[in-house]
């Protein structure tokens, strides 16, 4: 079994969604349940050993559009989101995270070191990450709080626009170049992570933004869960100029489960073949190379292939890749190493 550090996953979500309807989130994750994609058996079961747990605040008003007659679809970036709100959700799913770790489910990791104990220990590695950054003021002090409380990853946005930046929306056939980029505060932000050690992640800016990162950050390029556009023509996925970037900057890009993503037609089908995810790890291998390609499989966050249905089922794209020809040593980059090596140069680890 090929163990598998995981790019982006959204249980904190689906824990908090169940937690606002009277339910023991600690008890879901620990003790298992049929719902989502991750709890600490599935993960286990299927050599998920950890990853980024991401701090999303929803969008009430976000409904995805239904494809035309061609296949086509324009979902309308959800509106902006109001901080105060938005800071209270942001502590809320701290707090289960929290919960979490002193009951044992998992273990929030702050460096490599965390990482890999966690993995020796056989108990979950989270990584805290904050998916838009609508709950942290423009002034970024509670940037320095979330930073103390073990945050070590952010996106500036999602696929709405902010203080910070613009967002992609959900779109196909659609180019990521849709809006502007960093705002003046966006651009402090990426510099305070930069002084911090907070990785950045590229998954839902515009290509503006992109650049606009690209030119300022001093750390790899990194798009947690996003796909190779010139496959599926989705807004969320990368073009080969992005990807070149990457490459040269030595960062990675993590395969995205999400369906939408994987399918030449980007619908939202789980009947969708593991060729389709193998198709575009081959794709961003010959460009970026086997040292910038990752997982970031968006559990809990996305319809994802039937075959794989949830994180049990993790070790069926290792299989398939085996099957491609991939090598134990590429599998193990791909699975876990090129993540830890990002991730120690963006924390500041000593080489």
């Amino acid at each position: 079994m090929q163990l598998v550090f995981d790019g982006h996953n959204d249980v904190l979500l689906r824990l908090w969604h169940n937690d606002k309807k009277g339910q023991d989130p600690v008890q879901e994750f620990i003790g298992g349940t049929s719902q989502g994609h991750i709890d600490a058996r599935r993960a286990k079961a299927g050599g998920l050993a950890g990853g980024f747990c991401a701090i999303y605040i929803p969008s009430g008003d976000l409904i995805l559009q239904e494809p035309d007659a061609n296949g086509h679809y324009v979902t309308p970036l959800a509106a902006p989101l109001q901080r105060q709100p938005s800071l209270d959700i942001a502590m809320e799913k701290m707090a289960i995270a929290y919960r979490l770790e002193r009951a044992g489910g998992w273990k929030i990791c702050r460096s490599t070191a965390d990482i890999r104990k966690a993995i020796y220990d056989n108990i979950f590695a989270a990584v805290l990450h904050m998916e838009g950054c609508e709950a942290i003021d423009e002034d970024l002090d509670a940037l320095e709080v979330f930073y103390a409380a073990g945050l070590r990853s952010l996106g500036p946005v999602w696929s709405r626009h902010n203080a910070f930046g613009h967002g992609v929306p959900f779109a196909y056939p659609m180019s990521p170049d849709t809006a502007p980029g960093l705002t003046d505060a966006g651009f402090e932000l990426v510099k305070r992570c930069n002084e911090l050690g907070i990785l950045i992640d590229l998954a839902h800016i515009t290509e503006k933004g992109f650049w606009d990162v690209a030119k300022t950050s001093d750390q790899p390029l990194i798009a947690s869960h996003s796909n190779a556009h010139a496959l599926t023509g989705v807004a969320r996925n990368l073009t080969d100029r992005q990807m070149d970037a990457i490459k040269e900057s030595r960062g990675l890009a993590g395969l995205n489960y999400a369906v939408t993503m994987l399918r030449p037609d980007a619908r939202d089908d789980a009947d969708t073949p593991l060729s389709d995810m193998v198709r575009h790890i081959d794709y961003m291998v010959e460009r970026m190379g086997i040292d910038c390609v990752a997982l970031g499989s968006d559990f809990d966050g996305a319809t994802v292939p039937a075959e794989i249905a949830d994180a049990a089922g993790n070790q069926n794209l290792v299989a398939a890749l085996k099957a491609a020809g991939y090598s134990e040593e590429e599998l193990a980059k791909m699975c876990r190493e090129n993540w830890l090596r990002v991730l120690a140069q963006a924390w500041h680890e000593p080489t």
